[in-house]
């Protein structure tokens, strides 16, 4: 029996907020219906933040209300940015949230609006109360490889992130290299870091593509045995924040290289690169992965 990849689908989250176009509730509840009948489970599916922040996804709550009717045997995580946002994301009927750190204190002071402690303080109580309801709680951490304003990235930095939500109770712990500078070596090392503290069960692994190394660093983790990453559909969206910095790794392309490798995703890559060209066509862009342009 092959073994099991899963796969974060982030395009209705991060990869539709960093996009020029806006869909309206209705489209993004076709494409996440049609991400689900290409195979994928866990899709992350909108944010409960101020409109003013992501508007691109200020209609989320009737995208959560819209998916209640085909929401059997999916995980459906929403991000929320404070306990405010996790109360209005159970009103509307989420069943699974993400958390969004820093590992420096710049950006986190630039696009979170506080320091690194200031956001584990106010994620305390969020991830409390979800655990309590058994609420699934995913975190990304951002910038664990190199950071647009203060450079170079220590894993200490990351280690030190990863633990502390660990022991909050987090479920899941996504690595997020979000300007896209990471190398294999480079992951290789900041998973050993991190899993001396951190199951590595618990991790997952978000690439960006700027220098193009996205896939050969998930090539990285998936040597190392990490098990789950993070890819967004058509490679749409990506980072906003530094000069240059590509899009997320596109869902499709994963999807390629995990059924050339042998393992099992339980993804349709044909039913996908329709999905690609799909959300692409909305959008008014071309779809940004490869294997769009050869299926």
């Amino acid at each position: 029996m092959s073994e099991i990849v899963k796969i974060v689908e982030v395009g209705p989250l991060s990869g539709l907020h960093h996009e020029q176009q806006k869909l309206t509730a209705e489209q993004k509840v076709q494409l996440i219906r049609y991400l689900k009948n290409a195979g994928l489970q866990t899709i992350e599916a909108g944010a409960f933040a101020p409109a003013h922040v992501m508007l691109n996804l200020a209609d989320s709550s009737y995208v959560v209300e819209g998916l209640s009717l085909f929401s059997e045997g999916l995980t459906l995580p929403v991000l929320v940015p404070n306990l405010q946002g996790y109360e209005n994301a159970m009103a509307a009927g989420a069943e699974a949230v993400t958390i969004h750190l820093s590992a420096t204190e710049t950006f986190a002071q630039k696009h979170l609006n506080c320091s690194i402690e200031e956001s584990l303080g106010r994620f305390l109580p969020v991830v409390e109360k979800a655990v309590a309801n058994h609420i699934p709680v995913r975190a990304r951490i951002a910038c664990v490889a190199g950071c647009p304003y203060e450079g170079t990235v220590l894993s200490s930095q990351v280690v030190n992130l990863a633990e502390k939500l660990h022991k909050m109770g987090v479920g899941e712990i996504s690595l997020e290299d979000t300007i896209g500078v990471a190398n294999p070596a480079q992951i290789k090392r900041l998973l050993f870091d991190v899993t001396s503290s951190v199951p590595l069960s618990k991790i997952a692994l978000h690439m960006h593509d700027t220098y193009g190394q996205g896939m050969a660093n998930i090539y990285g983790g998936l040597e190392f045995g990490v098990r789950t990453f993070d890819s967004s559909i058509a490679g749409i969206g990506g980072c906003g924040f530094a000069k240059g910095a590509a899009g997320n790794v596109a869902t499709e392309d994963l999807v390629y290289l995990l059924d050339g490798l042998g393992y099992a995703s339980g993804v349709d890559l044909e039913s996908l690169v329709r999905v690609s060209h799909y959300v692409a066509d909305l959008l008014e862009i071309n779809p940004r992965s490869k294997t769009a342009h050869v299926l």
